[in-house]
This record gives structure tokens, C-alpha cells and sequence, in this order.
């Protein structure tokens, strides 16, 4: 394959220079809202909500919503005017020009799946789902479930006794561990994760501490994935939920844009054409945002614009979709390194089944530069009291970027959306944190604050 680098010279000078960018799709159609062959989100919808008796049994903090996985939705007026500040000076490398908290910006929401009940973050949403499909599969084969019957069943001391003989493993940098790895050991499944040798470690102990036996590998994340991959294989009792591959997962996470839906309706956020949604996820190997993106696509169509949001130093899914060309393209190619603090979304390559899909479907990629991480963890906890890992504030610079670089001017004025600014809508994705302790919390912060105070330094020197 020749050197994927050389397809597009000024985006790869760009990309290697580290600093933020916004990159809009050339590809982007904003109807392009079909359905793949069997990538149905009723399915999952379908799954969680005939599960939800089971879930609420298994784990009290459900009951409170009848087991079903919600996360609040919640305006972040106080992030908007700070962002805007900071954003006017150029902080943490973020695009000059634009003041947020004016009132052609529209109206930001925050939506808080790093508070959701049990996981603590986003891959609740997608490892819950596969695992429920794989305990219903193993219990109706063995003649201990009826396909309409109470999935409470999947609880009792039979079904336990079942998935006692099966393990269920995971390739993970922590948070999709933690999900596989709590529902499974609550129906009574082995479960094992296999990390990078680099993963954080109190993810690492944290699985540890509920049970979850922990296999550690030399190299990234996805050596990390092929090697739990290749244990698996040879073992009919080891499933392996597959980040790179898995459909149920995917599923999983487009059931969200149904819960996204009823509470923008709740909240009387219209989403129409006069009223557009701008939506910003936060993407590692890209099955969570592309999951949800897929979804709101089936339910907004058009006026739905869905932006991932990617380190400097791993933009996967912008390297697929930008360089591909029918090939298979990792960061490495680009001349990147891959390293970065947000460690859920240091993924050198994008999931091949995800990327696919997204090649007419998402409006564009913005990377963030480590020291935008800590500083949106600072900025979220000063002016709205919210408390997230690095890799979830990676969402929180996207409407900046949108509203205030060239590459986001244009895009907007491409698709008629400019005069419509002022009754847009902006949901930021933050992905984790519930369930980090305090003392990273207060790490986070701390450095956040250390980068803001030496940028705005940095900005009175230069008359910024």
C-alpha cells in the first residue's frame, strides 16, 4: 500500500503538528440516515427493555428507573460563558474568534453518562446489551428461558449455574471491562479483561477489587484486544465481546438515541430544520459515539450533526475515514505516536465495522490537545460542580470549534445552518468519572488548573 500520508499533505502537516483542528467531512450527507442490514436499534431497545425487570433485581442502583440505563441531560450555562472566555484568548490551544456565551450560540446540554447508575460510564450502555444477548442465547439453548418468558430467570440459581461454566473476556482500556466485567460476574459468568500493560492503574484495580481477574500485554490497546482475541479463539467456553467487531455492542449503544430523544422532548428542545442538533461524542475505537451517531441519525435524519472528538495524537476514526481509500489506516501511518493521557480513547486504529458506516453519515472529527482535557475537567468542575475523567471532557471544546474556526464557519454556511445558530441545540457526550477516586479527581483539576494558568500567562505575553 503507498504511503497513505502523502494523500492529503496539509492535513498531515496539520495532524503531526499536534495543534487542534477541525476536520469536515467531504463525504457528509446529512440525509444519509439508512438503515444496515442488520444493524436494527429496535433490537437492542427491544433486549434492554424486556430485561429491565432482570437488571433492577441484579442491581438496586437500577430501581430507581425500573432497570433501565438513564443519564441526566442537563444545561451548562456556566461551562457555555466559560468556554467563551477562554475560548476569546485562545486557551488550551482552542480556535481564537468566538465569544460562546453570546446568543447566537444556542443552548448547551451536557448529557451525563458519566453518572449512569453502576458502570459509571458510557460502555454500560453497549457491554450490558451484548452480555444480556449472550445470557438469553446460553439460557433458551439450554431450555431454562421461554422466548416470552420473565428474564428474572436468568438471576436463579440454575442460570447461574449454567454461565458458571463460561467465561466471558473483553480487550479493554478499563470502562468497557468494568461494564462486561460487572454484569457478567452479577449473572455468575468467569469473566477476564485484557489491558494494555500502560492501562491506568486504578482501572486495573478496580476490577481486580470486584472480582474481575485481569490479564496484562506489552503494547496498545490493540495488541491488547488481539491477544485477548487469539486466547479466546481456541476455547469454545471463552466469549469474547469483540470492541473492534461487535454488532450487539454497536446496537447497544444506538438504543441510546431513543432516551436522548424523549428527553429533549421532556426539555421542549425542538430538532427540526429551524432547530438544529449538533451532537459531540467523544471516540476511542469508535463503536460508542458511532453507535449513538447511527441511532440519532435514524431519529433526527437531517437535522442531526454528529462530531466525534479525538486526541491530537490518536485520531483514528478521522484517519480511516480522511486517508482510507478502500485500506485499513492507523495513526502510525500518519506519523503519530499514539500516546495521550485520555486512555479510553488512545485507539491507534478505527473498528472496521464501525468506520465504514460512517463515511457519509458523520459531519466531521475535531481533535484535543491533552492539556484542552484537563483544562475542560477544570473549567466543567469550576463552573457547573461536575466531576469527569480527561477522556470524557474531550466533547466540551466542540462548539468551539464549530462556531469558531474557519473549517466550522464554512460548514455551516455549506449546509444553510448559520442563520440558524441561535435555536440550535449542543448535546456534549461526557463518556466517565462516577466511579474514578476522589485523589485522581482532584489530580485532574489540578493540572487542569495548572494548564489554564500558564496559557493565560502565555496569552498576556503575546497580547492575546
Amino acid at each position: 500500500m503507498a504511503d497513505p500520508s502523502a494523500r492529503h499533505p496539509a492535513l498531515t502537516a496539520a495532524l503531526r503538528s499536534r495543534a487542534p483542528l477541525l476536520w469536515t467531512n467531504p463525504y457528509y450527507d446529512p440525509d444519509a440516515c439508512a438503515m444496515a442490514p442488520g444493524l436494527d436499534p429496535a433490537q437492542a431497545q427491544a433486549r434492554l427493555g424486556r430485561c429491565a425487570g432482570l437488571m433492577a433485581t441484579v442491581f438496586p442502583e437500577l430501581q430507581a428507573t425500573q432497570g433501565r440505563l438513564d443519564s441526566p441531560l442537563v444545561a451548562v450555562p456556566g461551562l457555555q460563558q466559560a468556554m467563551g472566555r477562554v475560548a476569546g484568548r485562545s486557551l488550551a490551544g482552542m480556535p481564537n474568534g468566538l465569544l460562546c456565551d453570546a446568543p447566537d450560540t444556542g443552548t448547551w446540554l451536557l448529557k451525563r453518562d458519566d453518572a449512569l447508575p453502576v458502570a459509571g460510564s458510557i460502555k454500560a450502555r453497549g457491554g450490558f446489551h451484548e452480555v444480556l444477548a449472550l445470557a438469553e442465547n446460553l439460557a433458551l439453548q439450554a431450555g431454562l428461558l421461554d422466548p416470552a418468558g420473565d428474564r428474572r430467570v436468568l438471576c436463579s440459581p440454575r442460570a447461574r449455574a449454567l454461565f458458571a461454566a463460561h467465561t466471558v473476556a473483553v480487550g479493554s482500556t478499563g470502562n468497557l471491562g468494568l461494564s462486561i466485567g460487572l454484569i457478567a460476574a452479577a449473572l455468575g459468568f468467569q469473566t477476564v479483561v485484557h489491558m494494555s500493560l500502560d492501562a491506568k492503574a486504578w482501572k486495573k484495580d478496580r476490577l481486580r477489587n470486584a472480582g474481575i481477574k485481569v490479564v496484562e500485554h506489552t503494547g496498545d490497546y490493540a495488541q491488547a484486544v488481539a491477544a485477548g482475541r487469539a486466547l479466546a479463539a481456541g476455547d469454545p467456553s471463552v466469549y469474547f465481546v469483540d470492541d473492534e467487531h461487535s454488532a450487539h455492542l454497536f446496537l447497544g449503544y444506538a438504543a441510546a438515541a431513543d432516551e436522548l430523544s424523549a428527553q429533549l422532548h421532556r426539555q421542549r428542545r425542538k430538532v427540526d430544520a429551524a432547530h438544529p442538533l449538533f451532537v459531540y461524542l467523544p471516540c476511542g475505537v469508535g463503536g460508542a459515539p458511532g453507535g449513538i451517531a447511527y441511532g440519532l441519525k435514524q431519529h433526527f435524519g437531517a437535522h442531526v450533526h454528529c462530531f466525534f472528538a479525538e486526541p491530537s495524537a490518536s485520531p483514528c476514526m478521522l484517519a480511516q475515514l480522511a486517508y482510507g481509500n478502500g485500506d485499513a489506516v492507523s495513526v502510525y501511518d500518519l506519523g503519530l505516536d499514539n500516546r495521550t493521557e485520555a486512555d479510553g480513547l488512545a485507539v491507534g486504529q478505527a473498528s472496521p465495522l464501525v468506520a465504514p458506516l460512517m463515511t457519509d453519515l458523520l459531519a466531521g472529527v475535531f481533535t484535543v490537545a491533552d492539556e484542552s482535557l484537563f483544562g475542560g475537567v477544570h473549567l466543567l468542575y469550576e463552573s457547573e460542580g461536575i466531576a469527569i475523567e480527561p477522556s470524557a471532557a474531550a466533547a466540551l471544546t466542540g462548539p468551539v470549534h464549530l462556531l469558531g474556526s474557519e473549517a466550522g464557519r464554512a460548514f455551516l454556511d455549506r449546509y444553510a445552518l448559520t442563520s440558524r445558530m441561535a435555536d440550535a441545540t449542543h448535546v456534549l457526550w461526557s463518556t466517565g468519572g462516577s466511579l474514578v477516586p476522589a485523589e485522581e479527581l482532584e489530580g485532574f483539576r489540578r493540572r487542569g488548573r495548572q494548564c489554564q494558568a500558564a496559557q493565560w500567562a502565555e496569552s498576556e505575553v503575546s497580547g492575546g
